[in-house]
């Protein structure tokens, strides 16, 4: 269902400390060059003092700026961030009483599909504004993937990063080509376990005990690229077809910044055209859910996005989940 509503701006939050992949060999006792080798990944941003609601809170009163407003022209907040800054109140909660001192009693809510976060959200609300729900929404993920590593495996270890990205949404100005052609999400659990947390829920509370590790972040890459990587070409054929477009017709793919090996096989299995295709990774790392958002920021950063540019969107997720979103900026 095409929809009338647009990305108004973004804005991003990177903390300040640097960690190198260099560091990284040291710190994990690997062979230097190892880290880079097997993310592609130069440097990434973890927090020092920095909390998820600060740092949403940032970008998005970047985004804000960006777009002439203040939070005064919101009627909604939205977070899709992967990780929680506490398990209760919702970190869109957290993120409201920043930016508003408590004032304004707007919604304010999550929305968590992890690194799909910001394509479900897009979705979703966009369904809400073209309704008439709300006028302008504000999408916010802001994730600290850096306390819930473990060094034990070593490979997702050296992939992520933390940090923050937020995109001002709303119904389409009259004379903006800007509008959503088609989205849509695929869930093959299946694969549940091939990325979790198992901690931290009902299932593993700390009263159970359970084992330290059961907190920490597990990954088996190389499972959830091969499960999804069987449906990727026709979900992407039915994405485009809904849309109304072809490949040759996108102006920039925007994928979630999973891993280089990742990124690089779905770019060759989709035979899209390497400057058609934007990579952050090298000098931001996995960001989760703020992945895509702070590369639509950097896109239009760099100047390779302008109004009425055709943009696909489109990663994976924990679940293990398949989505996309094509639309014009």
């Amino acid at each position: 269902m095409e929809r009338s509503v647009q990305i108004v701006s973004t804005g991003k939050y990177l903390p300040e400390k640097i960690v190198s992949s260099e560091e990284l060999d040291e710190k994990l006792g690997v062979p230097r060059g190892w880290s880079y080798e097997h993310s592609l990944v130069k440097t990434r941003r973890y927090v020092a003092e920095e909390t998820a609601s600060e740092m949403g809170a940032l970008a998005a009163e970047e985004a804000l700026k960006k777009a002439g407003l203040s939070i005064g022209d919101i009627d909604c907040i939205v977070s899709v961030s992967g990780t929680m800054e506490q398990a209760i109140p919702c970190n869109a909660a957290l993120i409201h009483r920043r930016l508003t001192g408590g004032s304004r009693p707007i919604p304010a809510f999550d929305i968590n599909s992890t690194c799909l976060g910001f394509i479900t959200g897009l979705d979703l609300i966009s369904h809400a504004i073209q309704a008439g729900q709300y006028r302008r929404v504000l999408l916010v993920a802001s994730e600290i993937a850096s306390v819930g590593l473990n060094p034990d495996h070593k490979k997702s270890c050296v992939l992520f990063s933390d940090g923050a990205a937020a995109a001002v949404v709303q119904k389409t100005d009259s004379e903006s080509p800007s509008r959503i052609l088609a989205s849509d999400m695929e869930t093959y659990s299946r694969g549940a376990e091939y990325i979790q947390i198992r901690g931290g829920g009902t299932k593993h509370h700390p009263r159970t005990n359970p084992p330290p590790e059961y907190f920490l972040f597990e990954m088996n890459g190389s499972a959830v690229y091969r499960l999804v990587a069987r449906h990727l070409p026709s979900f992407v054929e039915r994405l485009l077809y809904r849309a109304g477009v072809g490949m040759e017709d996108v102006d920039l793919v925007i994928p979630h910044q999973a891993s280089g090996l990742a990124m690089e096989l779905m770019r060759k299995k989709l035979a899209i055209p390497k400057e058609k295709f934007l990579s952050i990774l090298a000098d931001h790392g996995n960001t989760i859910a703020a992945s895509l958002p702070m590369a639509l920021h950097e896109a239009l950063q760099q100047g390779r996005l302008h109004r009425g540019s055709l943009v696909m969107m489109l990663g994976t997720s924990a679940g293990a989940s398949l989505g996309g979103v094509v639309f014009v900026y």
